[in-house]
């Protein structure tokens, strides 16, 4: 068992569906309790660590997790906060021999602590760089995410935000698309389908959150806009309330999807991990990531989910490594990137897998 433990640390991985905040260890947590005491606020009071995260074996209504992010929120009101909760994301991800990380985050301003969204996003910016500024040699890239219960005016201000850094963004975190997210049972997907539009039109790459619960007619608004990556997609199946109109538009177009295998056991959209779609995909060859979500809110990184796949369906270390390098054709990066990592995992692999 250690070695097999081993394996899935030292093998290289891709992250494509990691949401800022919810990546926060619980060292960090502590560190931003530290800091907001220090700064001696009195206007709300902090959480304790314990509250912000989901431990093993525990699980919570998708209501009470949402529940957890607004405790996160309050932890990261400002910029200096934003700017180390980024760093040492990156750096844990790095850590666990994660080699290309898409992160994921709402822009968001705080007009008492003087963040504006702009600000917000450079302190992300700045907190990438910092990560990267000793010999980590993970690659990094930003999307921006709407939050469902968003105005489509805050919608398309997100797009607007996009475009503009993806063009000025510097070279070691450029902002590549958007990501549509939040609570699933909120929000008005008709209204912000045009902002999701404009973005595609923008050049903008899709990663949206489709069918994380029984929501056909939403599925159906998302899916006709042929989104680059479906996040979850734990309802598309006919057998799970979907339909098969989904599942064929998904296949035709092979859009890749990001799979939260822990996030979901532990949200209960699922029963457990047997009963995961994961499955359904993996045995259709449909291209589909192993993905973290939120590796702090879910005490789970990326090597514990490689580990969860393969004692759960049986998937050998070598069938285990190919399904780490297949993510690289999914990820929101240039060619050459694609092509630079395809040669990372070349060069580790090691002469048995098994």
């Amino acid at each position: 068992m250690e070695a097999k433990q081993s394996f899935y640390r030292k093998l290289p991985k891709v992250e494509l569906h990691a949401h800022l905040n919810g990546s926060i260890s619980q060292s960090t947590i502590y560190k931003l309790i530290k800091y907001h005491k220090d700064k001696n606020k009195t206007d709300f009071v902090l959480p304790e660590a314990w509250q912000v995260s989901i431990a093993k074996g525990e699980q919570r209504s998708l209501e009470d997790c949402f529940d957890i992010f607004k405790l996160i929120h309050k932890l990261v009101d400002d910029t200096n906060a934003v700017k180390m909760v980024t760093r040492d994301v990156v750096q844990e991800f790095a850590e666990d021999g994660v080699r290309y990380l898409e992160i994921r985050t709402t822009p968001r301003a705080n007009t008492q602590n003087g963040m504006s969204k702009t600000a917000y996003i450079d302190a992300v910016l700045a907190g990438v760089g910092e990560a990267l500024s000793g010999d980590s040699d993970i690659i990094v890239k930003l999307l921006l995410s709407i939050d469902r219960r968003q105005s489509f005016q805050d919608a398309i201000n997100t797009v607007e935000l996009a475009s503009q850094y993806r063009d000025k963004s510097p070279p070691h975190c450029s902002v590549v698309g958007v990501d549509l997210s939040g609570d699933p049972s909120a929000g008005d997907i008709p209204e912000l389908v045009p902002a999701l539009t404009q973005a595609k039109k923008n050049g903008l790459k899709l990663a949206l959150h489709v069918a994380e619960i029984v929501n056909n007619k939403d599925t159906e608004s998302l899916l006709a806009l042929l989104p680059d990556r479906i996040g979850h997609g734990t309802y598309l199946l006919p057998s799970k309330g979907g339909c098969q109109q989904f599942v064929d538009m998904v296949q035709q177009h092979k859009i890749p999807i990001e799979m939260c295998l822990t996030s979901n056991v532990k949200g209960r959209t699922v029963a457990g991990y047997l009963d995961h779609h994961f499955k359904y995909w993996y045995d259709a060859n449909h291209p589909i990531s192993v993905c973290t979500d939120d590796k702090g809110v879910f005490a789970s990184d990326l090597s514990d989910e490689y580990s969860i796949v393969a004692q759960t369906f049986g998937l050998s270390n070598e069938e285990v490594w190919t399904l780490s390098e297949a993510a690289i054709d999914q990820c929101f990066a240039s060619d050459t990137t694609k092509q630079q990592l395809k040669r990372i995992w070349k060069d580790n692999k090691p002469c048995s897998s098994n």
